[in-house]
């Protein structure tokens, strides 16, 4: 027994709360609060919309944060191992969120690098004041058609910004949790607000940012009878958090045994909201700018996604007194707040292989990463890399991320019937008790919005090829990549588990199996999963 227990190394762990909270918040601040949010709550009702966004963050997002967070820290395990330790039928759900990640991780390194790009360029306005769109597509992206195939003619720069994207993120993989995740984001969080914040400062002194902020804040109250704002503001939640796909279910396994877990995840998902209410009141003051230079309504520059921060904040830079810092700050945010999203992406992939096939950290994280890498470069620094990028976008995250989170917790809840037993211990270490209302949220509540957004997008994608791509290229990089994920999440499940996942032997693994009433073999220290047997273990 005692060679058993020398053969395995303790799990690694995050050095404090407060560096698990910062990495955390970290991974929920990202690309979309940025450039997604603001325009989504001005559609949604301006001011009004902050009624369903609070709804939906009380009553789904914060509810689901807790669900992962207890998932997480009672199996003590990355999200495969920790569904498999919960029950040997969910553990496909676990890859199924590891396989999302990979996708996931490939498109969302590339945009990181256009926005170091784009850092750059704002130094010396490069696109030129009035070209800023015809720049993004045709000089900076080179934009093939994709009617006529995929295309694999390399752009020099998308693809050398993204090649050293991925060497600065495979850096801080290979570190560790400790050293290399936790320690980034102490460094980049602080440094992410500070440069948001000044953006705000900056641009709410530019002239007509008031206006922008009157259009921003200006409550609609009508919006509210719309069944689509109210799915708009749960849809964005389930995003904005980062629940229902792996990484708060790996972050959460790092922790240490006596954590306050609902204490935590409530800072975390009031530190990211709070920061989506900073990125509209910037990024509104300055479409109010670009609106009143152009003498037109804010509603006419109004936008989301890569049309905001690649052809709306470049005009602003182009016209505005101080535009380059503007620049620099807006699109250095963007990298930042996409590194450490990116790592949190993949570390539910590190972690799941580490788990899987007891490799090292160093190891584990170079076969992941490498391939990934090498993936994202060949697809996404092509002429046809935009066409490839929106569509996998959409699937995966509407035929991904919902439907593995709506699976997730109809099974936990109504199969497996575990909700009890994930309250009882988020309730032993929590300054914040819960009750029969959060397993109410959780297994009643989360299934239907759920549902409905599943539906809805289900019908939206199949009345009409989405974005008018061709039928061959949506099959492969749409609804072929959304079966092809749940296939492989299912045949990754038939490998067989490391013998370093039968017998973690630190006392907080230890504690998990004494409460599931595990025992270690009495010859060789051994400890079965849950639903399967080993010598001297019960099953």
């Amino acid at each position: 027994m005692a060679n058993a227990t020398t053969q395995t190394s303790k799990r690694e762990a995050f050095g404090s709360r407060n560096v698990f909270i910062l990495s955390a918040i970290g991974s929920a601040v990202g690309l979309g609060n940025i450039w997604r949010f603001p325009y989504v709550a001005y559609e949604g009702g301006g001011g009004a919309f902050l009624i369903p966004y609070l709804c939906a963050l009380l009553t789904a997002g914060i509810p689901l944060l807790f669900f992962d967070y207890a998932i997480g820290h009672r199996f003590r395990g990355s999200a495969p191992l920790a569904f498999r330790r919960m029950s040997r039928a969910a553990e496909p759900l676990g890859w199924w969120q590891v396989l999302i990640c990979v996708v996931i991780a490939t498109y969302y390194a590339v945009i990181i690098a256009w926005a170091a790009m784009y850092t750059w360029f704002s130094a010396q306005i490069t696109w030129g004041k009035g070209n800023e769109q015809d720049y993004f597509f045709s000089d900076f992206l080179q934009m093939g058609d994709v009617s006529t195939g995929l295309s694999t003619e390399f752009v020099p720069q998308v693809g050398v910004p993204l090649i050293g994207v991925w060497l600065v993120v495979i850096i801080i993989m290979a570190l560790g949790v400790k050293r290399g995740i936790g320690a980034a984001n102490m460094i980049l969080m602080p440094l992410l607000t500070l440069m948001f914040a000044t953006l705000v400062v900056q641009s709410l002194f530019l002239p007509g940012a008031m206006d922008g902020l009157t259009a921003f804040f200006t409550p609609n109250w009508e919006a509210l009878a719309d069944p689509g704002v109210w799915a708009s503001a749960y849809g964005h939640i389930f995003f904005s958090l980062s629940v229902a796909f792996g990484i708060m279910v790996t972050y959460s396994s790092y922790l240490k045994r006596k954590t306050d877990l609902t204490g935590s995840g409530m800072v975390v998902a009031f530190a990211n909201s709070s920061f989506e209410i900073l990125a509209g009141i910037g990024v509104f003051a300055a479409l109010g700018f670009m609106a009143a230079a152009q003498g037109v309504e804010v509603s006419g520059v109004a936008s989301s996604g890569i049309g905001l921060a690649f052809i709306a904040f470049p005009t602003i830079v182009s016209n505005a007194a101080g535009g380059p810092i503007i620049g620099v700050l807006f699109f250095g945010a963007l990298v930042f707040a996409g590194v450490t999203s990116l790592v949190s992406v993949l570390e539910v992939v590190v972690a799941a292989l580490q788990d899987k096939l007891g490799w090292g950290r160093v190891r584990t994280t170079l076969v992941v990463s490498i391939p990934v890498a090498l993936i994202s470069v060949a697809f996404f620094s092509t002429t046809t890399a935009l066409a490839v990028l929106d569509t996998t976008d959409a699937f995966v995250n509407a035929f991904g991320i919902m439907a593995v989170a709506l699976v997730a917790v109809v099974f936990v809840a109504w199969i497996l019937h575990k909700l009890p037993v994930l309250r009882d211990h988020l309730n032993k270490r929590s300054s914040f008790r819960l009750g029969w209302i959060w397993m109410l949220l959780v297994g009643a509540l989360a299934p239907v919005v759920l549902g409905y957004l599943l539906y809805n997008e289900i019908v939206a994608k199949a009345e009409a090829p989405y974005g008018d791509y061709p039928d061959w290229f949506l099959a492969i990089f749409g609804w072929g990549m959304v079966i092809a994920l749940v296939v492989l999440a299912v045949l990754l499940t038939l490998l067989p588990w490391s013998s370093r996942s039968h017998a973690k032997r630190d006392p907080d693994y230890d504690e998990f199996l004494v409460e599931e009433n595990y025992e270690p073999d009495a010859e060789t220290g051994s400890i079965a999963l849950p639903g399967e047997t080993a010598k001297g273990a019960r099953s």
